[in-house]
């Protein structure tokens, strides 16, 4: 339990010492870091939208390979 309350503690010392730096910064500097933020936010929705392209494309890959196996019972039924 220690642990896990000096890693908070250190956390939010961390995020204090980020907010007083940005806080003191000039406007070029908080300018940079505006951006970084919002690069890494694109970043990470376009990641997201990759991620849910492939997933559509394993689930229809997927019913694809249902189908077929399907239609190649329901084949060997109707033969026998």
């Amino acid at each position: 339990m220690g642990s896990k309350k000096n890693g908070l503690l250190a956390l939010l010392g961390l995020g204090a010492l980020a907010w007083w730096k940005y806080k003191n910064s000039s406007e070029e500097e908080k300018q940079a870091v505006k951006d970084k933020v919002n690069t890494a936010k694109d970043n990470f929705n376009q990641w997201g939208s990759d991620l849910k392209s492939k997933a559509t494309d394993v689930a229809s890959q997927v019913q694809d390979k249902v189908n077929q196996t399907k239609s190649s019972v329901e084949d060997k039924i109707n033969q026998g």
